[in-house]
């Protein structure tokens, strides 16, 4: 998919088949994130992979809009080196979330509210900290649809030297 079709056409969803992400496309996924610039290169994202099903329910108890988590067959949460910034684990999330999508899998980030739960079910170091969840999963057919609302127009967004 050529790179602006895949930035327009990308729409999150929370419904996945069981059908498996290859490891390829999984490399491929993470490399996207770990390409991401950081403020000053500090590259402060690692990234967890969770395929384990109990773990991935354990996952879904940490976020209060979370339950669709143990329905992907991979999720990649976004960890944080204790100097992190969301920026960067923003940027480190959407370029996996395109890279995915080109090859036609589809992902919805997820906010996991309760960090000690995560951070419990993660076993992750002292100081590290989540920014984001994202479950990846090829979508069921016509499940890629809006709930409605439109995208505003660019007029409606965009001013030039002032407001």
């Amino acid at each position: 998919m050529e790179t602006y079709s895949t930035i327009v056409s990308k729409r999150d969803t929370r419904q996945y088949t069981d059908r498996p992400i290859s490891d390829e496309s999984l490399r491929r996924i993470l490399q996207a994130g770990r390409m991401a610039g950081s403020s000053k290169n500090s590259q402060p994202c690692r990234f967890i992979v969770v395929r384990d099903a109990e773990r991935k329910k354990e996952l879904s108890a940490c976020g209060q809009f979370a339950a669709y988590i143990p329905s992907a067959p991979v999720v990649i949460v976004v960890a944080m080196s204790p100097d992190g910034r969301d920026f960067d684990a923003g940027r480190a999330t959407q370029n996996m979330m395109l890279a995915a999508w080109a090859e036609g899998i589809t992902s919805c980030p997820v906010t996991l509210h309760d960090a000690a739960c995560a951070r419990r079910v993660l076993g992750l170091p002292e100081g590290h900290w989540v920014a984001i969840a994202i479950p990846f999963g090829y979508p069921p057919e016509g499940a890629l649809q809006t709930l409605g609302q439109r995208r505003l127009p660019l007029e409606n967004l965009v001013h030039y030297e002032r407001w």
